[in-house]
């Protein structure tokens, strides 16, 4: 598979997640969740233009490009010129409603001054392995391409002009491709369609649809004739303003704020981001579970990271106060009532990351702020919804979860209760033969095991949480359950004796006396934007504080770039290092809003508006020296358009 580094756009539907480069190139879809599982390796598409040879549409020196969403839609526009032969190719894609369906419809227009005889060309390889060997077959005038789980349908409402199932990277570069099979072995195979003749001035259109379906039960193939058959029947047109009409009435119920004048490029911006944001969201929940993506996959060989398409209860956590802000608070419910309640271990904690369908992910740590977020933002999810119900159906899981970081803050602090029989239960299921403790836990970067500042300032909210939803629901069960209300107020009183014990350790071993700043862990004093989390959003120190005061300094003269943009800590390696991170400079926002420094937040949140991409989407990093994306990772929502929404 090649690197694919770049979603320039994202598109979807109830259960499709596809991503575009900004020439319109089909590059991942996902399905039936967005994480799992990725179908397409190589996606390309050309024409064959009079004696010429192949001329793809998103690679050739005489194209350009012109590339647009229809306005509050997931409806994606490409326009692609190309100069030699005056032929104008506009490609809409979008998913259906109803089907999983992706629809990618293709208008061709003759602008030059002689006659266009036109062939269109599909190459598709798809992603395989040798548990799950693709085959590929022509029937019923489409291209079917399947393995043991699941099959693709590629077909149009007209016929092929021809085929190619095997070694068609041999020579669709000729623009010609011929095959005396029906039926091959090979994971890429090639399409082509005729067009026609078109007269300078004359329009034609193709309409070609992708249809994803999991093998889970057997079908027989007069069922799938009769889907295939209703689905080149479909009025595509209304389709398309179906679509349309979804997308701007979902806009219009999730807005939930009074949107900026536009009568400057940054408000205008700002607003394009917002709602872009709005319409990314339901691309990157799972319907079923309530599991949330991160995000649409970047780097599926790991060349870069460990790959993003996964759920992590933290980010998450984050995720779910957007959701809270637009709207979206059934969707939040199902996260942690469904999502959350089925992913917790049984000794109370939460594995580093999961699939959305509650499956757990490859993980290569434990971090023990997976565990404390879920409390802390179960909290959050009931200031918004102030619906005691819902405390009383999540509070066994979060008394599970309090109880974990418990067992925790012993091994930290040294501490044993050998009278605590649940505790020891805990702790025994980590039991080695050179110890009985919990593992290190990695930090929030998920690079550095040991004692971090982040983490504890985590807990001690989550801590605070419990109380909060204890104090709540207490007087539900003072009249007939008197014996859960003392259980609780025994944890409560625990629970107030770890909350004083981890600001002292912090005081005594996170703090710096010499440089009067916090420090990230107890390996080594690099300055790092986590540091924010003991202010915002956790709260353990007022923003005013001197030591406060004294850390925010330094990370402005170590982490803040020239243009105005934070990078994530001192010596950070990843991808050079050197670039500024989205999540960081939108950190700072939040710490300098918090602090009542409205002008500097502001500064901070112009510059994530200003190097969002065109469509309104907020990449990872920036490069420095051109403020455009580095690696093109779309976060979007994940990790970056969540604090903008916050």
């Amino acid at each position: 598979m090649k690197n694919k580094y770049n979603n320039d756009a994202i598109i979807g539907g109830k259960n499709i997640t596809a991503s575009y480069t900004q020439r319109g190139e089909l590059l991942r879809v996902m399905y039936p969740s967005p994480d799992f599982k990725s179908w397409i390796d190589e996606f390309t598409t050309g024409v064959k233009i009079n004696d010429s040879g192949i001329i793809y549409l998103q690679e050739d020196i005489n194209n350009q490009y012109n590339q647009y969403y229809t306005e509050d839609t997931n409806i994606l526009n490409t326009e692609i010129i190309n100069t030699y032969f005056n032929l104008k190719i506009k490609q809409t894609d979008f998913a259906l409603l109803k089907k999983d369906v992706l629809v990618k419809k293709y208008e061709f227009e003759n602008n030059s001054n002689i006659d266009l005889n036109v062939n269109f060309l599909i190459h598709i390889k798809l992603l395989s392995d040798y548990n799950n060997m693709i085959g590929s077959e022509i029937k019923n005038n489409a291209l079917i391409q399947y393995c043991h789980d699941y099959t693709m349908y590629t077909f149009s409402n007209i016929p092929f002009l021809s085929y190619q199932l095997n070694d068609t990277k041999e020579n669709i570069s000729s623009g010609i491709i011929s095959d005396k099979d029906y039926i091959g072995m090979s994971p890429d195979s090639s399409i082509s369609y005729n067009i026609g003749n078109l007269k300078p001035g004359n329009k034609k259109e193709l309409v070609v649809y992708l249809y994803f379906k999991n093998n889970q039960e057997y079908i027989t193939e007069e069922n799938i004739s009769k889907e295939l058959t209703e689905i080149k029947k479909l009025d595509v047109k209304k389709e398309e303003q179906n679509v349309e009409k979804y997308w701007k009435k979902y806009i219009k119920d999730h807005l939930n704020i009074e949107l900026k004048p536009e009568n400057n490029t940054i408000n205008a911006k700002f607003n394009q981001i917002y709602k872009r944001s709005i319409l990314l969201f339901p691309l990157l929940l799972n319907q079923e579970t309530g599991g949330i993506c991160a995000t649409v996959e970047v780097d599926e060989a790991m060349t870069k990271c460990g790959r993003y398409s996964y759920c992590w209860p933290r980010d998450a956590v984050f995720i779910t106060r957007a959701l809270d802000n637009i709207k979206m608070k059934k969707e939040t419910d199902k996260f942690y009532k469904i999502f959350c309640k089925d992913t917790q271990s049984k000794n109370g904690m939460w594995e580093q990351r999961f699939y959305t369908d509650k499956r757990l992910a490859p993980c290569w740590g434990y971090q023990i702020d997976e565990t404390a977020s879920v409390i802390y933002g179960l909290y959050e999810h009931y200031k918004a919804i102030k619906d005691t119900k819902f405390l009383k159906d999540t509070y066994k899981m979060c008394e599970k979860a309090a109880k974990f970081l418990c067992i925790y803050m012993d091994n930290i602090l040294g501490i044993k209760d050998k009278t605590d029989i649940v505790k020891n239960e805990i702790e025994a299921t980590y039991h080695t033969e050179n110890r009985n403790k919990l593992p290190l836990s990695y930090d929030l970067w998920e690079e550095n095991e040991g004692v971090h500042l982040y983490s504890l300032a985590c807990i001690y909210a989550a801590f605070q949480s419990i109380i909060e939803i204890q104090n709540i629901l207490k007087p539900e069960y003072e009249a007939n359950n008197r014996l859960k209300v003392e259980a609780m107020n025994k944890l409560e009183n625990t629970i107030k004796k770890y909350q004083q014990e981890i600001k002292n350790y912090i005081l005594e071993n996170l703090y710096n006396e010499n440089t009067k700043t916090f420090i990230r862990n107890l390996k080594d004093e690099k300055t790092d934007i986590s540091l924010l989390g003991i202010i915002t959003p956790f709260k353990l120190f007022s923003p005013k504080d001197k030591k406060i005061q004294n850390t925010i300094e330094k990370i402005n003269m170590t982490l803040r770039t020239y243009t105005g943009g934070y990078l994530r800590y001192e010596g950070d390696n990843y991808c050079g290092g050197k670039n500024p991170w989205t999540i960081a400079t939108l950190w700072m926002a939040m710490y300098y809003k918090q602090a009542g420094e409205d002008k500097k937040a502001k500064e901070c949140i112009e510059f994530i508006i200003k190097t969002a991409n065109k469509h309104g989407f907020i990449a990872e990093q920036v490069d420095n020296q051109t403020m455009r994306t580095s690696l093109g990772k779309w976060i979007g929502l994940g990790t970056c358009n969540v604090y903008l929404l916050i």
